[in-house]
């Protein structure tokens, strides 16, 4: 009988070192991307959505995943948002085909209430952190 015992403690144990467990936190997770007007990703740019403990950085493809119905904070540091002088920094919102995702609601300092453009780009300041309702 403790043969039994042991056997089954040891299985248990490697059953639960092994990776095999399940790990809710990630079903049910929607990713998207931050790029700029011509496709290249925005890399290293701090977000926080409502379900994360800490601040994380875009991936070098710009990816970012969040739970639906989350709403995302992301810090644009020393981008600059404005459209129509020489120094834009477009970002754009898309998804794995580089289709932009239009209509989504998000506020900045001085941008509040407003929507993403078809084309998943939005306007924002230098130094802006904009929330993002996703």
């Amino acid at each position: 009988m403790k043969k039994f015992i042991y056997l089954f403690t040891v299985l248990f144990a490697l059953f639960s070192f092994s990776g095999c467990e399940y790990n809710y936190r990630r079903d049910g997770l929607t990713t998207l991307f931050l790029v700029d007007e011509r496709g290249f990703s925005y890399a290293d740019i701090p977000y926080k959505c409502d379900s994360m403990r800490s601040w994380e950085r875009t991936l070098p493809n710009g990816e970012f995943s969040f739970f639906p119905q989350e709403s995302c904070t992301f810090d644009f540091g020393r981008l600059d948002g404005m459209y129509g002088d020489m120094y834009d920094d477009v970002v754009r919102i898309t998804d794995d085909l580089n289709r932009g995702k239009g209509g989504i609601p998000y506020d900045c300092t001085r941008f509040k209430g407003v929507y993403t453009y078809d084309d998943g780009s939005f306007q924002y300041d230098q130094y802006d952190t904009c929330v993002f309702h996703l």
